[in-house]
């Protein structure tokens, strides 16, 4: 294993993964906001769960998203 090539290629995974995940949950929250179904002050829940079938990994992230 060329270990500066997967060390870049991680990162560049993990940095798609961040910013997607940013964009798709900024779309999620302001849907909700129009929509009533959140009012914007809440903590909401939120977990992440990273897979890698190839090495049998899963791991899941817990955490909150704050909205003030």
């Amino acid at each position: 294993m060329e270990q500066e090539a997967f060390n870049l290629s991680v990162r560049k995974f993990l940095k798609m993964v961040g910013v997607r995940s940013q964009q798709e949950i900024e779309q999620a929250i302001e849907k909700a906001l129009a929509s009533g179904k959140i009012q914007g002050s809440e903590k909401l829940p939120a977990t992440m769960t990273l897979r890698i079938a190839a090495v049998q990994l899963e791991v899941t992230f817990d955490g909150s998203i704050d909205l003030q």
